[in-house]
């Protein structure tokens, strides 16, 4: 009976001790320090960065990479309150590019989630062989330094004085800025009908607005009602313009009769800074082969912007908005860094293209 409770009680402590091993992640740290192969060694770094174990990836990186504990975190978790801070790694698809006796090539392609939608990160990967296992081997994160210097802070600002802080946000006793909706185009997608154009501030005053759209069928009854969302500059500086663009999904284009278009805009305090300039654009093919416009942003000014996103306008030879696509940089601007960026272009849209603008939402914690 004696020998009977013993074997028990040591059978229930090894079963507890495999749980506890396996609920700390020793499975995935098992997987990580015996990868066979390359493809393996890169999916068990990316498990571990899934689960935010940052110390027990770079761990397991082959001695050769060229990077420390923080410039890894930075790399992967970001900082400075970018938005790849508000993110999380959903999934990664590995696929080998080549590979011979003792190391490799390998892409994978990280699909984060943030409050924004789903964001992509295409990388290459060199994998290494040591001995029975393969090592990832992770690059240098590479970042300017910036001399000291001094900024000059001569940009423009509107402030609102007088304001009834009782009244809700947006109830205003003020005439609304003028705004005007330049340009309108409906066009037929798989799946949707996009309507897409630009919008000026006509007035002499910061306008905040948004932009909404209501499709009609033949007798004048509403089919559905959208808004641009994020997808406009939603702070408009005295004649400035931006694009918009308005998807309804599940509409299909023989069903609408005509668009009814309404700009809202209300009077909000606003400045010219910072100033972020777009450089280097070109037209090019990603890591997965898809079109897309690249470029540089610079934060000319003497703050950081925590996210930037990125509207780009397209047009055909008639000067008609034909798309408007958008994308969110995961890192921050800090000043005077440039920071790549890369923004989706439909095929059909790419071959018809003619001339295209660009220009940057900027979001940042503090703000004057």
């Amino acid at each position: 009976m004696k020998r009977g409770l013993v074997a028990f009680l040591a059978l229930a402590t090894v079963v507890l001790v495999a749980v506890a091993w396996l609920q700390s992640g020793g499975l995935r740290q098992h997987a990580m320090f015996s990868a066979v192969t390359p493809e393996e060694a890169v999916q068990a770094l990316m498990s571990e960065i899934q689960a935010h174990n940052y110390q027990q990836a770079y761990a397991s990186l082959d001695r050769s990479s060229d990077t420390d504990l923080a410039s890894f975190i930075r790399d992967v978790a970001g900082s400075d309150g970018s938005l790849r801070t508000y993110s999380s790694l959903q999934a990664a698809e590995v696929s080998p590019l080549h590979a011979d006796r003792d190391q490799a090539l390998v892409r994978v392609r990280m699909n984060w989630s943030s409050a924004v939608g789903s964001l992509d990160d295409v990388r290459d990967l060199r994998v290494r062989r040591d001995g029975s296992v393969w090592r990832v081997v992770w690059p240098k994160l590479a970042l300017p330094t910036v001399p000291l210097q001094v900024v000059a802070v001569n940009y423009l600002s509107w402030d609102v004085i007088g304001r009834n802080t009782s009244q809700n946000w947006g109830a205003q006793d003020v005439d609304s800025p003028k705004v005007r909706i330049t340009s309108m185009n409906a066009i037929a997608r798989p799946g949707r009908v996009v309507i897409l154009g630009e919008v000026e501030n006509e007035d002499t005053v910061p306008a905040y607005l948004n932009v909404n759209a209501t499709l009609l069928k033949a007798d004048g009854s509403p089919i559905e009602e959208e808004g641009s969302f994020d997808l406009i500059s939603h702070v408009l500086l005295p004649k400035q313009v931006s694009p918009y663009r308005i998807d309804f999904p599940g509409v299909r284009m023989d069903a609408v009769k005509s668009v009814r278009m309404d700009a809202r805009a209300l009077l909000v305090p606003a400045s010219a800074d910072p100033v972020i300039s777009v450089s280097d654009q070109a037209l090019s093919k990603d890591g997965l082969n898809r079109n897309v416009l690249k470029g540089e942003l610079v934060n000319q000014s003497g703050r950081p912007v925590n996210i930037a996103q990125v509207l780009a306008a397209y047009y055909d030879n008639s000067g008609k908005v034909i798309w408007v696509s958008d994308g969110y940089v995961d890192q921050a601007l800090m000043p005077q860094v440039p920071v790549p960026f890369a923004v989706d272009i439909p095929d059909d849209i790419a071959a018809g293209l003619k001339n295209y603008r660009v220009i940057v939402n900027h979001y940042s914690r503090l703000s004057n």
